[in-house]
């Protein structure tokens, strides 16, 4: 992965924790050029950093954010409907 792009990630994930809540999809549907694995392992690694930093809201809401995006990308398994 690129420095830039990097960058770009973590620029959009500072973006997301600033946006007024629910327009969240607004600013990642503004940015559908970054949503990839490489911005859902940003967001987790982030998640991380923010859950050592005593920061646990933070760190949900990115982690909630990173399995909607791994689903909608095909990233995230679907757990079998029990029947």
């Amino acid at each position: 992965m690129t420095q830039p792009r990097q960058e770009q990630y973590f620029n959009l994930i500072d973006e997301l924790m600033r946006c007024p809540n629910g327009s969240e999809p607004d600013v990642l549907n503004s940015n559908t050029e970054l949503l990839d694995a490489g911005f859902i392992k940003s967001l987790m690694q982030v998640a991380t950093m923010m859950a050592h930093e005593n920061n646990p809201d933070g760190a949900k809401f990115l982690i909630h954010v990173a399995r909607q995006l791994a689903k909608e990308l095909g990233l995230y398994p679907e757990a079998p409907a029990n029947t």
